[in-house]
């Protein structure tokens, strides 16, 4: 049941073959016995509950594509009655009294919600060992980093504890879980997928997306997770009137002529021969389907980092000035007057990665700074955009290369290192910046972990709203592969 995928899981659902609430005590089961670590918060009877509003929309007639199919969210995304700790100490225990758009659009759609997924702290990490509550271990290899932030949506994905999952990506954190996990994860242009009661990181680059088994999961999940909402100031629209999007319109269309960008700078200095040759591998796979390879050049590849590590610091900094106590979230037991109270709240509340980037934004925001560093920031962020503007203008349709410059490292290896860990970034960054929709699928294994048994992900990057194109391109290579099919030993 649990190797199944959300079209399948969804068949048997409106066949009458199993009930919402037989699927989600089977999910609750797998989830209770997993040493993933990957869930931070289950609630069998409020589980349970949905499951059988589920069955009664079945009984009633009214069920939708995904009614009674379960789903994970990231515990970024708050939740009216279960945790929302955003993997930090300082919102232990806290439970909203209100649902993220996006998970009251899956509620609506009778989704049954499995649990709260761990997460670096406030998203902030690209392995998943920033949690206050213990990292997640990677489903193909315990030893292993799952990605991060969004790494314990992507190992729940893998090791089969749910078949849908939320996620968010700022700089690549569904696309880099994804990859170092072996499943399929994308994000959508920067405002198609609502911000309002997702704890923000960074404002400009914060964006949700599904993590699934394969791109038809994930264009399902678009069907429902897109769309305006009035309470979020940075959502778009492209829908006329009340039409909306279907994501899974397009995914049968042939490749034939077209054009894949592969820049030169994703395959230079830093990449590692394994995950070089799964992706020219993958490349090679679309020119059987049709598609023609192109040279290009994104010129400010290697600026994407120390870009985004002023811009992400300096909104992260203003993001969580609201954390000192007063209002809600932790407060110090003891204090002698407010400002002793504000700073033992946020030393107590907040781990080291959070505190460095907090301080690294407030450096850069401070007076003297702010023209020299973030201003200056902000122009590269526009050059960086119009590299793959003037790619996409008369070069390519898409581009695709590596996601990351290896495959998952081991626990601990990096957590004294914060540099190494930014550097691992290299590749989703630039498309964050530019508000791009990227996404991640399977295309190999890589032999840097000495069994060859940890995934490489192909990563494609589309123009605006190109959602529906990128989804096609992946499910026509799913449809040719079988990548995306494999899982962990013992699943």
């Amino acid at each position: 049941m649990h190797t199944k995928t959300i079209k399948e899981l969804s068949t048997l659902l409106h066949s009458k073959q199993v009930s919402a609430t037989e699927l989600a005590r089977h999910y609750l089961g797998r989830i209770d016995a997993s040493g993933h670590n990957a869930f931070l918060h289950v609630d069998h009877a409020l589980t349970l509950a949905q499951a059988a509003e589920a069955d009664a929309r079945f009984a009633q007639g009214t069920a939708g594509a995904l009614t009674g199919v379960p789903i994970a969210h990231k515990d970024i995304f708050v939740t009216r009655g279960w945790r929302t700790t955003a993997g930090s100490k300082m919102l232990d225990g806290y439970v909203s009294p209100f649902d993220a758009t996006v998970v009251d659009r899956f509620k609506a759609a009778g989704m049954v919600t499995l649990g709260k997924v761990n997460l670096d702290e406030f998203a902030m990490g690209s392995a998943n060992e920033n949690s206050a509550y213990g990292a997640v271990k990677n489903p193909w290899d315990a030893s292993a980093v799952p990605g991060g932030s969004s790494g314990g949506s992507a190992a729940a994905i893998a090791a089969r504890l749910a078949p849908a999952a939320t996620a968010t990506d700022t700089g690549g954190s569904i696309r880099q879980p994804a990859a170092f996990c072996g499943v399929t994860g994308i994000k959508p242009t920067y405002g198609r997928v609502s911000r309002f009661g997702m704890i923000a990181f960074a404002s400009s680059l914060d964006q949700g997306g599904p993590i699934a088994q394969t791109a038809e999961d994930c264009a399902l999940l678009l069907n429902e997770m897109i769309g305006f909402d009035e309470r979020d100031s940075t959502s778009l629209t492209v829908e006329q009137g009340n039409v909306r999007e279907d994501y899974t319109r397009d995914l049968n269309q042939p490749l034939n002529g077209l054009r894949i960008g592969v820049p030169s700078e994703y395959f230079g200095d830093g990449l590692a021969p394994d995950v070089e040759g799964a992706v020219r591998a993958a490349l090679e796979q679309f020119v059987k389907l049709g598609a023609v390879l192109v040279d290009i050049s994104l010129p400010k590849t290697a600026l994407s980092i120390p870009t985004y590590y002023i811009i992400a610091p300096a909104e992260a900094s203003s993001n969580l000035s609201r954390f000192d106590g007063v209002r809600y979230g932790h407060r110090a037991s003891e204090y002698k007057d407010l400002q002793d109270m504000y700073r033992k709240t946020r030393a107590e509340g907040f781990g080291s990665e959070v505190k460095r980037r907090i301080l690294v934004g407030t450096y850069v925001l401070c007076h003297g700074y702010y023209d020299a560093y973030y201003v200056q920031a902000q122009k590269i962020r526009r050059l960086i955009a119009d590299d793959f503007q003037a790619a996409f203008a008369d070069k390519c349709d898409v581009i695709m290369g590596p996601v990351a410059p290896t495959v998952a490292w081991d626990l601990g290896s990096k957590a004294n290192d914060p540099v190494a860990n930014y550097l691992a970034d290299i590749f989703t960054l630039s498309t964050s910046l530019a508000g791009l929709p990227g996404m991640s699928i399977p295309c190999g294994f890589g032999a840097g972990d000495k069994n060859g048994k940890r995934p490489v992900g192909l990563q494609i990057i589309g123009n605006y709203f190109a959602e529906a194109k990128l989804l096609n391109i992946a499910h026509q290579y799913q449809q040719a592969t079988d990548w995306h099919q494999r899982t962990p030993e013992g699943v």
